[in-house]
């Protein structure tokens, strides 16, 4: 098929219509593919080396489209696999370029798998690869851009694909301040598990192949081709993953793809893997590809052309994944690639929550001053059930502050611990007076009161910065606070989103809603207290704490440490 052909685009004898006028949006490259048995691994799936391949050529073939010129992929993102395919049913896989910028573009890629007889289609991924456009001879290039006026879906990842170049930018920034974090946590002993059997080495995983590139693997440009080399990743991974498990894995998911160089027909490609870390029912493999050509092979002097994780898992009956061993590392170097797959998987969870939050719908509930009991009571019951939930990772600590991460399933909750030399009380009677809270927190540009039910409940009207650009941000909250009722018990300070129609939404700035937030205060010693902050992350609080979660800020730490300052100092006043 001629790459200049594609869906929508071609008569009905396949020939291309070569008089149209070029279109300047979005044009779509479908691939379809019946799934034989060559294409599949021992359980008859189909083998995500060869997916890999499939979606990498209709990638290409799209970016090329738009650049009117050859194109080379630089990375692909995260990819989750949520269906398997298998022997006899049919993949489609459609590709388009969301958006270009000067030497680059963002191309989706949309995998579905159709069964047959039945007509079912079900989705099997998507992922977004980066291409960048290569000229021949010293032509500078500059992309077109899109035009975008197609569908609601088109302009929405228009628009997300500049949040995700952020990101990719932002990438290696964000793994070495967390690889930071975490590499103090392990020294404060707060990054390791306990294990609960006997312990796996990593280096007992280790893989290690080499490939020699010849005609057939490489592309249309003479280089070789990068689906390609993903599948031969993908296999080198699988091994070094069946290692640890004793059986056959299946992947998962990709933690993106990075094409650091170019590689030749001619040159042996050495493909290392091994197991980084295990985190119950998933595992992480990192692989690594080192490129030789004949000098370079004699010598001994490789050059590092692609890395990537994948991350691996056991089907298990009823949909349930199975455990993996648990691991350890006997290495300086086993030790990096282990924090390095927590850091990981930190940077994939801030990726899928800042890009995929999706609507959560209505948060807030009326504000009803007879229904004020039990509004109240759920506010603060609330917060207890969001402080006492287990599993909280810890994301960094210092002496005085201490950050923690909790997900569950879409949901994302932050923790953030001070330790104040102030009596509980005092930090209790300040913190429960939002009015002060633009004093220590950057973000409040305004907080006034809008009703005082009683002693306990009261309606605050926030105004919040701008961020990323967009329209500032505001919260109308209801605060219940209670008081300590025995030793041991914590000062309860809850807020969550209501709605009044004494205060509308403004032109100005986007009502946004809390769902659960707060803090408790318990008094650990003599003027001395422990600060709790806890935030269940919604779409309306999420840019204000995308950076700590992705890890290129520590704004969060900031704000704390501002906290601890304002309430160490003697500001109580008569009205409390």
């Amino acid at each position: 098929m001629d790459q200049n052909c594609s869906r929508g685009t071609s008569d009905m004898d396949g020939s291309c219509d070569k008089g149209r006028k070029k279109e300047s949006g979005p044009v779509e490259v479908q691939m379809c593919q019946s799934v034989l048995p060559m294409h599949a691994n021992p359980q008859g799936e189909l083998g995500a080396g060869q997916l890999l391949k499939w979606m990498d050529t209709t990638a290409c073939l799209a970016a090329e489209r738009h650049a009117g010129m050859a194109c080379v992929t630089a990375s692909m993102d995260d990819i989750q696999f949520e269906e398997t395919v298998r022997v006899g049913q049919v993949i489609s896989i459609k590709a388009r370029v969301n958006r270009a910028f000067n030497t680059s573009m963002e191309v989706g890629i949309y995998v579905t798998v159709q069964e047959v007889l039945s007509g079912v289609m079900k989705r099997v991924c998507v992922a977004f690869s980066t291409f960048v456009a290569k000229p021949t001879g010293t032509h500078k290039v500059s992309l077109k851009p899109l035009d975008i006026h197609g569908s609601v879906e088109e302009m929405l990842e228009y628009s997300l694909a500049s949040e995700r170049r952020r990101l990719r930018l932002y990438n290696e920034e964000a793994f070495k301040n967390l690889m930071k974090d975490y590499y103090n946590l392990q020294d404060k002993g707060l990054c390791s598990r306990k294990p609960i059997a006997p312990v796996v080495s990593t280096e007992l995983t280790r893989v290690e192949s080499i490939e020699l590139v010849l005609p057939p693997h490489a592309n249309h440009h003479g280089n070789t081709f990068g689906g390609q080399i993903m599948a031969w990743m993908e296999n080198v991974a699988t091994v070094a993953a069946s290692r640890l498990c004793g059986c056959y894995p299946s992947l998962g998911a990709v933690d993106m793809f990075r094409f650091r160089g170019p590689s030749s027909v001619g040159d042996r490609l050495v493909f290392k893997a091994m197991v980084n870390n295990a985190f119950q029912t998933s595992v992480e493999v990192g692989v690594r590809v080192e490129a030789y050509n004949c000098e370079e092979w004699n010598e001994g002097t490789p050059r590092h052309i692609n890395s990537a994780s994948m991350i691996y898992y056991i089907p298990g009956r009823d949909g349930e994944r199975q455990t993996f061993p648990e691991v350890t590392y006997t290495t300086l170097d086993g030790e990096r690639r282990f924090i390095g797959s927590i850091v990981r998987k930190r940077i994939r969870m801030a990726r899928k929550h800042i890009l995929y939050s999706g609507n959560e719908g209505p948060i807030s509930v009326p504000w009803d001053r007879s229904n004020q009991v039990f509004l109240g009571y759920n506010n603060v019951a609330a917060l207890t059930v969001l402080a006492g939930k287990r599993g909280w990772e810890a994301s960094n600590i210092n002496d005085k502050v201490g950050v923690y991460v909790l997900e569950e399933e879409d949901k994302l909750s932050l923790k953030v611990e001070m330790k104040v030399k102030t009596t509980a009380f005092y930090a209790f009677s300040l913190l429960a007076d939002l009015r002060l809270r633009p004093q220590w927190d950057n973000n409040y540009l305004s907080c006034e009161e809008v009703e005082k039910a009683d002693e306990e409940e009261t309606i605050y009207h926030i105004k919040c910065t701008t961020v990323n650009g967009s329209k500032s941000r505001d919260f109308v909250v209801l605060l219940s606070k209670r008081q300590s009722c025995k030793d041991g018990d914590p000062y309860v300070i809850a807020l969550r989103s209501v709605t009044m129609a004494t205060v509308p939404p403004e032109e100005n700035s986007i009502r946004s809603e809390v769902k659960c937030a707060g803090f408790l205060v318990h008094e650990i010693g003599y003027s001395t207290c422990k600060v709790s902050y806890f935030n269940q992350v919604t779409s309306g609080v999420l840019p204000y704490v995308e950076g700590n979660i992705a890890g290129w800020s520590k704004s969060m730490e900031e704000t704390a440490m501002s906290c601890i300052s304002f309430l160490e100092q003697d500001l109580l006043t008569t009205q409390f």
